[in-house]
């Protein structure tokens, strides 16, 4: 299909090019074109179906109207129902979004944030990997908006959103506490992000509070592992911990990787283990039987964080750091 030129649109409206120029930029009324022409140029362009080029807009005034968004792993369902919302969020106010993974590896996020200020992009959201920290104050520094979601730096004065991951880690084990388990098993990765460590913070005091807690109950893995290797070691763990009776993993990938061990191992769910993962996934939904999750909100976090994201666009030397907290829903289904 041919793509329509501010030439065709001319010659269709019978006006000049640079009148069709004129108005399609918003500048029919200062150039003194009469409302009559402006609402024929504009009627012709709607008919012929005209999109703008991007690329000439943005050199004509420096804005792209386009935001980036780096993830940790847009495959994950967590992520990617988020860049979604994320998305259409920014389609409202007429924004497009780049949207890139890091595989929470720092030098791909540098790389990452370096094409991203190339294209010229006007703000970023951005799932922080570990030693992201400098890098994010050169971009605020740059006078980059920058929102950060699902984890963010304690020290860092920079707008995040997340969940509230201590409270809502506290929450599922003082569930499985009130249901009767008291030898809990937690499922963590070594990134030291400090999400992961309200969520093992949140597990520890929870248990502690009812002193009955083990720290032979904790398996930490690496998170660059592949799928076979965590669940060989999910199955080591819990072999050499026979007591345990219930368990609480910390990402869905770990939950996912927890299943396939306990089929291997031959546990039957609830009666043998009960499980509970933090981040729906569809999976969990389809096994059998169902898992419980800790829900994020998150078309709460994506709402908001496009609102703090253009509250910097407009007004990025006055605006007010925000850090928000939402809360997570605990859905208990046959896992528990």
């Amino acid at each position: 299909m041919k793509k329509i030129t501010i030439r065709d649109i001319a010659k269709q409206a019978q006006v000049s090019i640079s009148t069709v120029s004129f108005v399609i930029n918003g500048k029919g009324e200062k150039m003194a074109i009469s409302p009559a022409v402006i609402k024929k140029v504009q009627n012709v362009a709607q008919k012929l179906q005209y999109k703008p080029s991007m690329i000439a807009s943005s050199l004509r005034t420096g804005k792209t109207r386009s935001i980036g968004l780096i993830v940790e792993d847009i495959s994950n369902q967590f992520f990617a129902d988020l860049a979604r919302v994320i998305e259409d969020e920014a389609k409202n106010i007429d924004y497009r979004v780049f949207y890139c993974s890091t595989g929470d590896d720092n030098n791909r996020s540098e790389e990452l944030i370096q094409s991203l200020l190339q294209a010229n992009v006007e703000g970023f959201i951005i799932t922080p990997t570990k030693n992201l920290e400098k890098t994010i104050s050169h971009l605020l520094k740059l006078q980059k908006p920058v929102v950060l979601i699902d984890r963010y730096f304690a020290n860092q004065k920079v707008s995040h959103v997340v969940m509230d991951n201590y409270e809502a880690s506290h929450s599922a084990v003082k569930f499985l506490i009130g249901k009767g388990f008291r030898n809990i098993a937690v499922v963590n990765n070594k990134s030291g992000m400090v999400q992961m460590k309200l969520r093992e913070k949140g597990y520890s005091d929870a248990l502690k509070e009812e002193g009955i807690f083990n720290e032979n109950h904790i398996l930490h893995l690496d998170y660059q592992i592949n799928e076979q290797n965590r669940t060989e070691s999910i199955v080591h763990f819990f072999k050499e911990n026979p007591m345990i009776d219930a368990v609480l993993f910390l990402a869905n990938y770990l939950g996912l990787a927890g299943l396939q061990a306990f089929r291997r191992l031959n546990y039957k769910i609830p009666d043998d283990i009960a499980v509970i993962s933090f981040d729906d996934h569809d999976s969990f939904k389809l096994h059998t039987p169902t898992i419980s999750v800790i829900a994020q909100p998150i078309e709460e976090i994506a709402i908001k964080s496009i609102q703090l994201l253009m509250s910097q666009m407009t007004n990025f030397s006055d605006f007010k750091v925000e850090k928000v907290l939402k809360t997570g829903t605990l859905i208990v289904r046959e896992s528990v």
